[in-house]
């Protein structure tokens, strides 16, 4: 029998964040009983917090995530599109820090994490007072309502105010902990939300070579659809399937980098950093890239290993994406403190010109563009079969320029236009003559043609391809991420295609790209409504064209591994 000992499980090291004081008020320091100082925290103090860091997460970014984009920019081996990528990046960056076009126009679900220290002492419910905070932000900023409220089983109504937010408050008893109260905030889009996955696995992967294998299938499987480069967290044991995915979750916000990087007798969790390299390179390896192909699937990968019972083994896989919306805060005797993030993104930006990107813009009728770098410039003011010869012109990869109309519709339009087909009635004139965008848009600034209006996720789509199609719709579809087989079997059978547009740049498309937008159909559904909108030198990529070509299939597949044999044998 071993003695006992005991050590957290989660053991972080010394905060060495840099933080802002926002207000010395609504905190004090009281004496208590036995010697003992107690530290006294308002509700406006944690409204304040919470409300500041939901702004600030919209709007500004880490220095440290803003300096991996500039290493893709001066990197020799990055493909042209991964710098392509990286570089409307930091431009969005710019932009949004502005303090009005929040940065992506999924503007998230808020997650408050809270580390309540033995001697806080509050009034009233801090849950209600975190929340408070969370609405003030979302309804006075250009942010998106998200949440959808169940009111049965099957009907569900959006609340308005981005509400309820995810609050998890903890007791901390360590040492040195008693007089303050630590908090994480995240904004947590659906993208890179749903690519946390959880695998109930065995002792069968817990070696080198058979854990590299499993990572090259299932990281490949991520895809692009919540906008690379990724920060990317593995988490391998736990003591429950639920605190694998969770430590993940924290391990992809960079909030466990200070976690020890060996194990020992006490169980608790560590970093490999040896195994984060290794995967590092499998992902440059995929060819995947910062979207539409290159190195830059990863700016880095964390991962962490937990104790496990014997009989279970969960793997646990996280994102966070190029909003890389985080924030800690803390609240002491000596006020109420924020992260500083980075308000001059622009320090970061290349000099005009500086980044050959291999480029130059094809105008020419017939040319084909035969380089992956040639920029094609195509006309959505054509008809349909004008826009749709243009395309077949040119192979997957290819980067385009798009100028003219656009319809938007996403997962609710979809349903309902469905539902009008199986009814026998036709697919709106608009489907047939116009290219379709997944998208749904954030509030819109006075003043501007559109609020925040970034790409969503194409394959939420996919189920419609085929029958909109054959009934003359939705021939060019443009969205983000990889799509399923049934898409390219669609766009083959039916001459269609699907064009990817950078995941992430939702504030610079907003004001660079976007000049009108005004609603065509179901007005009611507010951001879910259809759309109709105008662009000039929209970007794009030819992803699936009318041919059967699938970027993405040809980097989905595995790598083929060399498993060592044990010494001694033949």
């Amino acid at each position: 029998m071993a003695d006992f000992a005991y050590e957290d499980l989660l053991p972080i090291g010394a905060d060495e964040t840099p933080y802002r004081l926002l207000t010395t008020e609504g905190v004090r320091a009281v004496d208590g009983p036995g010697g003992r100082t107690f530290l006294e925290v308002d509700p406006e103090a944690l409204r304040l917090l919470t409300e500041t860091a939901m702004h600030d997460i919209a709007h500004y970014l880490r220095p440290a995530h803003l300096q991996q984009l500039r290493t893709i920019l001066d990197d020799e081996e990055a493909s042209n599109n991964d710098k392509f990528v990286a570089l409307d990046l930091l431009k969005n960056a710019n932009i949004a820090a502005g303090g009005v076009l929040p940065m992506c126009q999924d503007t998230g679900t808020a997650i408050v994490m809270g580390k309540r220290g033995q001697h806080v002492l509050t009034a009233g419910t801090d849950e209600q007072a975190i929340s408070e905070g969370v609405y003030d932000a979302y309804t006075r900023l250009n942010l998106r309502y998200s949440q959808m409220a169940p009111i049965t089983t099957w009907e569900e109504k959006n609340t308005g105010s981005n509400l309820p937010a995810q609050v998890e408050l903890y007791a901390d008893t360590l040492p040195g902990h008693a007089a303050q109260y630590k908090f994480l905030f995240m904004a947590k889009g659906g993208g890179s939300a749903n690519k946390s996955y959880l695998y109930q696995e065995t002792k069968a992967i817990l070696n080198e070579d058979a854990m590299m294998r499993f990572l090259d299938e299932k990281l490949r499987s991520l895809g692009t659809a919540a906008c690379p480069p990724y920060h990317l967290a593995i988490v391998i044991g736990g003591t429950s399937a639920e605190f694998a995915l969770k430590t993940a979750k924290y391990a992809s916000a960079k909030y466990l980098d200070t976690l020890p990087t060996s194990g020992s007798m006490t169980g608790h969790g560590f970093r490999d950093t040896e195994l984060e390299e290794k995967v590092l390179e499998l992902t440059r390896q995929f060819g995947i890239g910062a979207q539409f192909g290159g190195k830059y699937f990863c700016h880095d990968v964390r991962v962490v290993r937990l104790p496990r019972h014997g009989a279970s083994l969960p793997v646990a896989i996280a994102v966070s994406c190029s909003a890389d919306r985080q924030v800690l805060g803390k609240i002491t005797a000596d006020g109420v403190f924020i992260e500083q993030l980075e308000t001059d993104p622009a320090r970061f930006l290349p000099d005009a010109g500086a980044v050959d990107l291999g480029e130059h813009e094809d105008d020419a009728v017939g040319v084909s563009s035969t380089s992956r770098n040639v920029v094609v410039k195509v006309d959505l003011t054509q008809p349909m079969d004008e826009i749709l010869a243009e395309l077949s012109r040119h192979p997957v990869k290819t980067r385009l320029s798009l100028s003219g109309p656009l319809v938007v519709a996403r997962d609710i339009a979809h349903a309902k236009i469905k539902e009008r087909l199986d009814a026998g009635e036709e697919m709106p004139q608009y489907l047939k003559d116009h290219p379709v965008y997944y998208a749904g848009p954030a509030k819109t600034p006075e003043g501007m043609p559109s609020g925040s209006f970034g790409p969503t996720t194409a394959g939420r789509m996919d189920s419609y391809v085929d029958q909109f199609q054959a009934a003359g719709g939705s021939k060019v579809m443009l969205a983000k991420g990889n799509r399923s087989k049934q898409v390219t079997d669609a766009c083959d059978a039916h001459g269609g295609f699907y064009l990817g547009s950078i995941g992430g740049p939702a504030a610079r498309l907003a004001q660079d790209c976007i000049k009108h937008v005004e609603v065509l159909e179901y007005e009611e559904l507010g951001m879910e409504a259809v759309w109709k909108i105008d662009v000039e030198d929209f970007p794009a990529f030819i992803v699936v064209d009318d041919k059967g070509n699938d970027f993405f299939a040809e980097v989905s597949k595995p790598m083929a591994f060399t498993i060592s044999k044990r010494p001694g044998l033949q």
